[in-house]
């Protein structure tokens, strides 16, 4: 189930992980070109980075599947 994410087919794990807002951009990024959605990062990361870090969750959580 996808539910309204962009890419259901990528899959991050960020609990236990660093939480810095750096760490959760490389993440979601790097997962997303490891997945062949190159094309993606750049969008992601533009829209991710135009809020506050409850934006960028909520932004991650609407591009890849978090765990």
């Amino acid at each position: 189930m996808s539910n309204g994410v962009k890419y259901p087919d990528v899959e991050v794990t960020l609990t236990g992980r660093d939480g810095n807002a750096f760490a959760v951009l490389g993440a979601v990024s790097k997962a997303l070109r490891r997945a062949g959605h190159k094309e993606a990062v750049k969008e992601f990361m533009t829209e991710a980075m135009g809020g506050d870090y409850n934006h960028l969750l909520v932004t991650a959580m609407s591009y890849v599947v978090v765990r």
